[in-house]
């Protein structure tokens, strides 16, 4: 990649001129977001923009010629363009995935789904099959990967596009070996695993369809509306993984889905309706909503 040299009175200047478009915008845009562009083109740090010391550098290499950088931030307070997508990278858990508009920009309240699924399987369990069904850019299969070195990872996912994106980010947090990725309808691509999976994870599309279009600009427009329509009432593709997992899961495998709030009653009473799961259990996330389904097939 070709690098030009700027002073830093003039990458200073500029981020002045992006501050003051952001907030002349109809809907504001954070200065948060400006800071993470030139730290993602100029390689620099939160604390340094913050106390201005860059105004008085005399050489700053930045990725991109300004103009560049003025046309993204532009698409970014103009067309609603998530900052995430203009920098292709976005951060999670403890690591940095590449993200495009092929995969949904994964969410700090997902980050728990992990250690929800950790802290309810047992050390078999941990050795065994885990199932990621809609894995996008491939961050949950990943945060499994890192944290259960001995298991067994499978990465689903309808889009091809989104399998490319989440093999490039496991290639490069070289977890790779661990995960196997393969196109396919939930469990269409994973037939031989009835009754083998120790627990299966999902953050399938679960917005009404009637509200996807009310979402922010950000969502509506630059989104896969693909992972994010869960139907007349947002529970389509849940339906589907409370009634085919009963045939892929083990004994006492683990059942968990992120929902949107609000959702929790009627994603358990599914599952009670089913009649094969138990220690059924609504889980808030961080903020205290309720985030997340958890269950176990009965032995």
């Amino acid at each position: 990649m070709n690098s030009d040299l700027i002073t830093g009175r003039e990458l200073w200047e500029w981020r002045r001129w992006a501050v003051n478009i952001a907030k002349s915008a109809v809907d504001s845009v954070s200065d948060y977001e400006v800071d993470w562009l030139l730290q993602s083109a100029a390689n620099l740090d939160k604390l340094t923009l913050r106390l201005a010391s860059i105004e008085h550098e005399q050489s700053i290499e930045i990725s991109m010629p300004l103009d560049r950088l003025s046309a993204l931030w532009l698409d970014r307070v103009e067309n609603r363009k998530p900052v995430q997508y203009l920098v292709g990278k976005t951060f999670w858990r403890d690591f940095e995935l590449v993200v495009s508009p092929a995969v949904l920009i994964p969410r700090p309240e997902t980050e728990s789904i992990i250690d929800i699924a950790l802290a309810a399987s047992n050390s078999a369990q941990q050795q065994g099959i885990w199932v990621d069904l809609g894995t996008g850019s491939g961050a949950i299969s990943i945060g499994l990967a890192k944290m259960l070195p001995a298991a067994q990872i499978q990465a689903v996912d309808c889009s091809a596009d989104a399998l490319e994106i989440a093999q490039i980010n496991a290639t490069q947090l070289d977890v790779i070996n661990q995960i196997h990725f393969s196109q396919g309808s939930w469990w269409s691509s994973l037939d031989g695993f009835q009754g083998k999976v120790a627990a299966m994870l999902s953050n399938p599309p679960y917005i009404p369809s009637q509200e996807v279009l009310r979402l922010q600009p950000e969502v509506v427009k630059h989104e896969p509306h693909l992972a994010l329509d869960g139907g007349l009432d947002g529970l389509a593709a849940i339906r589907v993984l409370v009634d085919t997992a009963p045939d892929y899961l083990q004994p006492g495998g683990i059942w968990l889905v992120e929902m949107m709030s609000g959702q929790g009653t009627a994603v358990a009473d599914l599952l009670v309706r089913q009649g094969n799961y138990t220690e059924i259990e609504i889980i808030n996330d961080l903020a205290g909503l309720d985030r997340f389904v958890l269950a176990k097939l009965q032995g």
